[in-house]
């Protein structure tokens, strides 16, 4: 688990890069976490909106897009960084037309679709019922994100919303994902970039 101090660092270093640069536009600068949880390394910067933004979005309670539609528009950044806090947990699952079992892609029409909702449930989707998901594209369907006051808490929520989500006619990994939420070492937050190659090795 990253420490608010490390977290803090990793910011400070992340404005400087960008500082350094001149950049001015949304991006995301990655980082690698030593097995210390204390060191961390420059990997890359993403320079536009990536696809786990939505999990920013809830716990800052700042719109990322509409500010980079204005930051495009000429306009000035309206909030400094003092004004960015961070609010409880978040946590987002993508929802791809895959086989759980072996990630094969599961295109085809959509027969009967229902989507969780509820205080802290978002889904972020193009999708609607009798769509035709076809097989020339990448597979996302959807992004599903939760929020809540602690990781505890966003872990159950999430439990619940993969639940309630139907997508019928096509198969999804949200099966594969109710059962990642239910793994020990990924519940108590102990897992690392080995994480997923043991867990499907056990798995089989």
């Amino acid at each position: 688990m990253i420490d608010a101090e490390t977290r803090k660092k990793m910011g400070e270093a992340a404005l400087r890069l960008v500082k350094e640069v001149g950049y001015q536009n949304v991006g995301t600068v990655e980082f690698l976490l030593d097995s210390d949880h204390k060191s961390f390394y420059f990997m890359e910067m993403n320079t536009r909106v990536q696809v786990e933004h939505p999990v920013t979005e809830m716990i800052t309670g700042i719109d990322i897009v509409k500010l980079q539609l204005k930051i495009a528009a000429g306009e000035p950044l309206s909030i400094r960084q003092q004004d960015v806090k961070i609010l409880g947990h978040a946590m987002e699952c993508r929802i791809n037309a895959e086989d759980p079992d072996n990630f094969r892609p599961s295109p085809g029409k959509i027969e009967g679709l229902h989507v969780p909702g509820g205080y802290g449930v978002r889904f972020d989707s193009f999708i609607y019922d009798r769509y035709t998901v076809v097989p020339h594209y990448d597979s996302l369907l959807g992004k599903l994100i939760t929020h809540e006051e602690s990781r505890e808490l966003c872990i159950r929520k999430m439990k619940r919303a993969l639940s309630e989500l139907k997508v019928g006619g096509i198969r999804t990994n949200a099966a594969f994902y109710s059962k990642v939420l239910e793994n020990k070492k990924f519940e108590n937050n102990q897992y690392d970039t080995h994480f997923l190659e043991e867990f499907l090795t056990k798995k089989s």
